[in-house]
């Protein structure tokens, strides 16, 4: 029988197939190059900073090393206290303006109000978390929310060092702080975005690595300035990270998912055509980008925020019990991994070279993470090496005579201290199905946070006894990781999509 329409039926056998939003993009950004490799870099290159700014106080806020003076018969070797000393009698080994205690004589406040400035960063970066976690999916995208975070991070680092006195260097902390949250977050997703499937995770790792080296750069530059202001300490670090802000809105491209689900279609195919290889550049035409994608018919997926996340999770008590146990677990790690730091300075050891010690043992910690992940069950490994690092920790506060093996325990501590916890932001991100996990992750950093409230008073508390902060968090962390006990093992399971799905094969 002769065709009735011929015309209509070659011209619809002739039309491509239509790829999806993920084999289009993989298609164009597939093969690794040099433009991706570079962008991926610079977004990533925003760890560095973020963690100068979340462990500058090591250096900033830290008491100072005093003698007594050779004229004074109040002050003997032996003395301990200095507030029990009369003014005169003894005096800092540095001047005054190397650090924020010394330079505004707050050797003999309390631990809320010496502790107070690191606290008010941690508690920014709580209240930023809450607040601005959701802008980089709906209406800024992540490069803004990058951009804009580090900018105003650097600036009101650049008004820290300006500051008067206690309560106004705290408030300018906190406003840091804030700015600081969502940074970590918009540069793992950007950096990972920007490139192919088999390219995420050492993109990922990239970002890890720069921590690591922007925790290490704090000790040099203080090194470097050790007798000048404290001041000069925000100046090394927040000058280079305006510059940086500036770099990645005018060198770095958007991710090209975010543009897409936003409609923006002209900024959505510039951004892969930047970013494809150079054997693929050719081939992307207008006609290609027509025929890829129907923009009509893919399903942008639904949005959830962290208060509409926290409402499903809620609705069932599995899933709210998983959260619970999971932030508990949290809170115990982001104590000792934001104190343990901080702590350095009440060690009668060498700051700048403790420093470099324990921000390089980092690394070796994250190369332990990979293998446990990869050979052993995830509650185990937490449980042990969260049960070490507390026990290490109480340690330290025991042998305080012998300053090697104390040195060694708190290395030990914090060592098995970053290892459970890149363990456990691998577990957390298990134990929620798609359609929470980014929100549910994101609250789970916030009980981190709380840890890093914390963890200041604790160490200013501790400069006169080392059990009120060694101790007391080894506790803690031995306790947290009991939770996890009570929590499921995601090893080998394939992750669930919804909240049904992961009910229905786990929760029965």
């Amino acid at each position: 029988m002769t065709d009735p329409n011929p015309l209509l039926s070659h011209t619809e056998s002739a039309a491509p197939p239509r790829r999806s939003l993920d084999d289009t993009i993989e298609h164009c950004i597939g093969n690794f190059g040099l433009t991706q490799f570079f962008q991926s870099t610079i977004a990533s290159f925003a760890w560095f900073f973020d963690a100068q700014q979340t462990f500058i106080a090591v250096f900033t806020d830290a008491e100072p090393k005093w003698s007594c003076n050779m004229n004074s018969s109040f002050c003997t070797t032996a003395a301990v206290d200095m507030c029990r000393l009369p003014k005169g009698s003894w005096s800092w080994d540095s001047p005054a303006k190397t650090s924020i205690i010394s330079e505004w004589s707050l050797e003999c406040a309390g631990s809320i109000t010496t502790g107070l400035p690191a606290s008010s960063f941690f508690l920014g970066c709580l209240a930023g978390g809450f607040l601005l976690s959701t802008l980089a999916d709906s209406s800024l995208g992540r490069k803004n929310l990058l951009v804009i975070s580090c900018l105003l991070m650097s600036l009101t680092g650049l008004l820290t060092a300006v500051s008067t006195n206690i309560w106004m260097y705290a408030g300018f902390r906190f406003l840091s702080g804030f700015a600081r949250a969502p940074i970590g977050t918009c540069a793992l997703v950007l950096g990972t975005e920007l490139v192919g499937k088999k390219w995420r995770g050492n993109v990922g790792i990239i970002g890890f690595i720069w921590f690591t080296f922007g925790f290490l750069s704090l000790s040099i530059i203080a090194f470097f300035v050790q007798n000048s202001s404290w001041r000069l300490i925000y100046l090394w670090t927040c000058v280079p990270c305006v510059l940086y802000s500036l770099l990645v809105y005018f060198a770095v491209e958007e991710s090209p998912r975010w543009l897409f689900f936003k409609g923006r279609r002209q900024e959505f195919e510039k951004s892969l055509k930047t970013l494809a290889s150079p054997e693929n550049q050719s081939s992307l035409t207008e006609s290609f980008f027509c025929n890829s994608v129907d923009w009509g018919v893919e399903e942008k997926p639904q949005e959830y925020n962290l208060f509409s996340a926290l409402e499903i999770l809620l609705k069932r008590p599995w899933a709210f019990r998983r959260l619970i146990l999971t932030a508990a677990v949290a809170f115990g790690l982001g104590l000792m991994y934001t104190g343990m730091p901080l702590s350095l300075g009440n060690l009668s050891v060498n700051l700048y070279l403790s420093v470099a010690v324990n921000a390089l043992s980092e690394l070796p910690a994250s190369v332990a993470a990979i293998l446990l992940v990869g050979k052993l069950n995830r509650r185990g490994s937490i449980l042990g090496l969260a049960v070490l690092s507390g026990v290490c920790s109480a340690a330290c506060a025991a042998v305080v005579t012998w300053k090697g093996l104390q040195v060694t325990l708190e290395l030990v501590s914090f060592f098995c201290t970053c290892a459970a916890f890149d363990v456990f932001m691998i577990y957390a991100l298990e134990l929620f199905p798609t359609c929470v996990r980014n929100s549910a992750v994101a609250m789970v950093r916030q009980a981190i946070a709380v840890g890093g409230v914390v963890s200041p008073v604790l160490v200013a508390a501790g400069r006169k006894n080392g059990w009120v902060f060694y101790g007391v968090c080894g506790g803690i962390v031995c306790v947290s990781g009991l939770f996890v006990v009570w929590l499921p093992e995601t090893r080998g399971r394939t992750p669930c999509d919804t909240m049904e799905e992961e009910e229905l094969k786990f929760c029965v």
